[in-house]
């Protein structure tokens, strides 16, 4: 498996292009599985972008990939995400389980956090290295965990109905939020919980015979979050495979975890020498790329 490092050489010692090289990793995946590959990849951990989270504007990118795909051969769905809206992420589900017959695998090489683990979890298994994690299911909104927003808003209820004095701190601190999103952040943290519910239920652990107590202890522990309101929480291979997801590890496949991850690398080497904040790709090289603007410095007048 080329490291990044080595990557970063070949492509400079033989002039090699980064997207030749990316794409060739993903068709070779999928030569190896048998089945189609599309990459959701974020730069969320190198660039700070409005477009860098799961929302509805990926629709778009999917459905440029899912185009002329066999859909007889399932989906392998490689995800790097720091999460985003729910309802966005319902309809990418609800699309691609129409797509691919609800044969979808994701496949983590590092994070898919938040609704990205919330996507995971309508699949039919989880492919995790040692160092992948997922993590707590709770949205957010604007970078702010909605649990946060919700104890924000709660303490300040039980604060003015003790001390009408502290008002004025109160209207300082609640004036960034609109005056709706209160019940906006209660919709969104019960819809995920309903979400996760019904996609476990309905194929990774359809065929477990204590499913649904198994699937309440899942959402239960993936929204640990409520009680520790610590949203980063990082939740490896171990902790997945324990509270009853079934996972599968990536280096239990020598050929698998050097494909994966030189993709992995790939992909985040295209970050680094480009403006792109978001790849959405296939394995027949269809891909929609988000990038950031690019600002053209200003000429001075003679």
């Amino acid at each position: 498996m080329p490291t990044w490092s080595e990557i970063l050489n070949d492509i400079k010692q033989n002039r090699k292009n980064i997207d030749d090289v990316r794409r060739g990793f993903i068709k070779s995946l999928s030569e190896y599985t048998g089945r189609n590959t599309i990459i959701y990849y974020s730069a969320f951990l190198t660039k700070q972008h409005q477009n860098v989270d799961i929302n509805d504007t990926d629709m778009n990118g999917f459905m440029e990939t899912v185009h002329n795909l066999e859909r007889d051969k399932g989906l392998d769905l490689i995800l790097h995400t720091p999460g985003g809206n729910p309802v966005a992420t319902e309809s990418i589900v609800n699309y691609l389980k129409d797509i691919f017959n609800s044969d979808i695998r994701v496949i983590v090489p590092h994070m898919a956090m938040s609704a990205g683990t919330m996507l995971a979890c309508a699949s039919k298994e989880i492919v995790m290295g040692y160092h992948s994690s997922l993590g707590p299911i709770d949205p957010q909104f604007g970078g702010i965990p909605a649990f946060n927003i919700k104890k924000e808003f709660e303490e300040a209820q039980e604060q003015l109905t003790k001390d009408s004095k502290s008002y004025f701190y109160w209207k300082i601190l609640l004036d960034k939020y609109n005056k709706a999103d209160y019940k906006t952040v209660i919709n969104a943290i019960d819809l995920s919980g309903i979400l996760v519910k019904e996609w476990l239920s309905k194929c990774m652990l359809k065929d477990e015979e204590n499913k649904d107590e198994l699937i309440n202890n899942i959402v239960n522990k993936l929204n640990e979050n409520q009680d520790s309101k610590f949203h980063a929480r990082h939740f490896n291979h171990t902790w997945c495979k324990n509270v009853g997801l079934k996972i599968k590890n990536l280096e239990d496949d020598q050929t698998l975890q050097d494909l994966v991850l030189s993709i992995h690398h790939s992909v985040n080497l295209t970050f680094e020498i480009s403006s792109a904040v978001k790849i959405i790709e296939n394995n027949n090289g269809k891909t929609l790329i988000s990038s950031m603007p690019i600002i053209q410095p200003q000429k001075k007048n003679a």
